[in-house]
């Protein structure tokens, strides 16, 4: 039984905050959760990329409400790289955000158990240092 309520960041691998990512990360440390959105056919996007993937346009920046749904997660048991080993087991999800882009991260606050398709989340950030903060999701209140 594994309850993560507050993960740890020491040893994790730190972003790259290149020209595509660099509002994302900024965003974080200010509790905000950015996907991406083209101004020229709608689409929403995430991970951060240079061009809208379905038209090419220089998408902007939309700020979600960090609410979603687990599409699909793996629980990780058995972990041989360090600082990954010391956490086990974690659930990784990928998340379904109401705004519509999938995202990638670890699920806290409850048992790696408890965990399920269609379980309703929300995003929490843990400062990674001083340029980024790491998303993780916690089951959503009420």
């Amino acid at each position: 039984m594994t309850d993560v309520t507050t993960p740890p960041t020491e040893g994790r691998p730190v972003p790259l905050l290149d020209a595509a990512g660099r509002a994302y990360w900024e965003a974080t440390l200010r509790g905000e959760l950015l996907v991406q959105e083209c101004p020229g056919c709608g689409h929403r996007q995430f991970y951060p990329r240079q061009i809208c993937v379905e038209c090419g346009d220089t998408p902007g920046w939309l700020t979600t409400e960090g609410r979603g749904t687990v599409h699909t997660f793996s629980v990780v048991r058995q972990q041989g790289a360090y600082p990954f080993n010391q956490w086990t087991p974690y659930a990784v999800a990928v998340v379904e955000l109401d705004e519509g882009p999938r995202i990638m991260g670890n699920v806290i606050g409850c048992d790696v158990d408890e965990v399920r398709v269609g379980m309703r989340v929300e995003v929490e950030f843990v400062p990674l240092n001083e340029e980024a903060s790491l998303p993780f999701w916690r089951p959503a209140a009420g």
